[in-house]
């Protein structure tokens, strides 16, 4: 077993060196021109843990897939650089009318798609129209959680193209997290015709600056520079790879040899000596995520409130953050972190207390514990830097309390897809936010509309549903604040999960990038991007 593992490491070392010599530095690679400096790089390594799974932004939920597909295709809305703040993307300028049900959206003009056809109004009809028609939940599974459902379950009434470059979006009520759920990559537009005609999946066509190239499955993903991108002057670069580099040392030691330009998955233990790194710069994400364990609800003994609770006084939360995030995490008490707003800082956290664990089991008719599995993912995550290791520190938590853990492990496309279905009893997860709002923690990972897609408790609760679903629609900001804050003291009492930790994700790179700024959606364009 470990063996294997050497040989296909070695072997993705090999390749990332034959890319190296190939284009990253290469004189010959044909650089861009236009990158506003001497450097004659033009491409850009970003090494990864794990591959994407597909890459139709509006099929995946998992954040490895987004950040190809970000780069191909783009929204109505956009992010600003390094924010949650909205700025115009595909469409130039909206208004509201009709007290907040209706948005008109001015779409921008002589842009194409990669394949040679017209963006305009008929094409976001279309998109729109693909994603409310879903099948099912599990074709499209973003959707039904930001919008409420499929078809006439969805809040969206009907999409209309107006002229050739203006489109309508009705709502059946007002929407307060409407604009930031379409900044959001699942909600990208993609050509039609590439729609009916094309491998999606595999090879997506939108209007983003950089167009697919390749795709080597578990190993890289190559994108080229779009020639025809409507933002004049942009991208600066040629080429952007995505390098699978499974382990976090591996990875790094691609970086200091040259052979990566960018890594995620940085172990915390590992930042003080990439800053005394002269050729290296450290960059950290804006915190906007929480880890945690997720009980599967459906389950016993998990379907037991008693249980649950018991259990989140198992955890020592603090120990887990001294020893895998080097102080760049704080230990979690909410299902949201508190960089959010409706954060509800009053709720006061299950404290460290095996004894009180062993006798709260005890009362829900476990005096002598349970054997239990936890499953977790094997590769790291912003918010699990280091998952084996932080299920082997719970599975040592949980003995104290007298749970027997057996930890089951699995690589990244098959775990999420395994969650999804809610066959795992017990799982370590976590959430980077797609927009900052609320809802995008409380409604996609909590709320029964979720189940089948986020929810990957299957937490249902009645109460909570009203809440949130109020929250949607309240125009007043304070008052749907307090209803979130509400929620959470709901979530907090039926613990379907213990909230672990809120992390702070460092990213390494090359010193010579410039005009990198990292997104607290974990996602980010990189046509701004090029090398002094």
């Amino acid at each position: 077993m470990k063996k294997s593992l050497l040989f296909f490491i070695g072997a993705i070392v090999m390749v990332s060196i034959a890319l190296v010599g190939c284009s990253s530095d290469s004189d010959s690679s044909g650089s861009s021109g236009n990158s506003g400096g001497d450097s004659t790089q033009d491409t850009l390594i970003y090494g990864r843990g794990a591959d994407a799974t597909r890459l139709d932004p509006a099929r995946v939920t998992d954040g490895e897939s987004l950040k190809v597909t970000q780069q191909v295709m783009e929204t109505l809305v956009n992010f600003k650089p390094g924010t949650t703040d909205l700025e115009p993307g595909l469409a130039t300028d909206w208004e509201q009318k009709d007290d907040g049900k209706t948005y008109v959206f001015q779409l921008r003009e002589d842009v194409k798609f990669q394949d040679g056809t017209d963006f305009n109004a008929d094409a976001v009809v279309y998109n729109f129209e693909r994603w409310q028609n879903g099948s099912s939940e599990d074709n499209f599974a973003y959707y039904p959680s930001m919008f409420g459902g499929f078809g006439d379950d969805s809040v969206i009434k009907d999409v209309e193209a107006v002229d050739d470059h203006t489109v309508e979006i009705h709502l059946k009520t007002p929407f307060a997290p409407f604009l930031k759920n379409l900044a959001m990559t699942p909600f990208a537009i993609g050509s039609p015709d590439a729609l009916e005609n094309g491998n999606f999946e595999k090879e997506p066509v939108g209007t983003g600056p950089f167009a697919f190239d390749s795709w080597e499955k578990n190993s890289k993903i190559v994108l080229k520079k779009n020639e025809d991108y409507w933002n004049e002057g942009k991208p600066k670069l040629n080429q952007v790879i995505f390098q699978v580099i499974p382990d976090n040392a591996s990875r790094l030691n691609a970086l200091k040899n040259g052979e990566i330009d960018l890594m995620d998955g940085v172990n915390p233990s590992d930042v003080a000596s990439i800053e005394k790194n002269d050729a290296l710069t450290i960059w950290n994400r804006p915190p906007l995520n929480l880890g945690y364990l997720g009980f599967n609800v459906e389950e016993e003994p998990f379907d037991d409130k008693a249980v649950r609770e018991a259990l989140s006084y198992a955890v020592d939360k603090d120990a887990l953050v001294d020893a895998f995030y080097a102080g760049n995490g704080e230990s979690a008490k909410n299902p949201m972190p508190p960089t959010i707003d409706g954060f509800n800082d009053d709720i006061e956290p299950y404290e460290f207390d095996p004894d009180k664990a062993k006798e709260k089991l005890a009362d829900a008719g476990y005096p002598d514990g349970f054997e239990m599995e936890l499953w977790t993912m094997t590769n790291p995550r912003p918010y699990l830097p280091q998952p084996e290791k932080i299920a082997e520190a719970i599975q040592s938590s949980f003995g104290k309390a007298g749970v027997d853990v057996k930890i089951k492990t699995m690589e990244w496309s098959t775990y999420i897809e395994k969650l999804t279905d809610g066959e795992s009893p017990a799982f370590l997860m976590g959430w980077t936010g797609d927009n900052g709002d609320a809802d995008n923690f409380l409604y996609s990972l909590l709320d029964e509309d979720s189940i089948g897609s986020n929810n990957m408790s299957r937490y249902a609760n009645k109460d909570v549903h009203k809440l949130l679903k109020d929250a949607q629609t309240e125009p007043d900001d304070d008052k749907r604040m307090d209803l979130y804050k509400e929620a959470q003291e709901i979530i907090h009492e039926e613990a379907p999960w213990i909230p672990l930790v809120y992390a702070e994700e460092p990213l390494a790179g090359n010193a010579d990038m410039q005009d990198y700024q990292p997104n607290p959606t974990g996602s980010e364009p990189f046509d701004e991007v090029s090398f002094k």
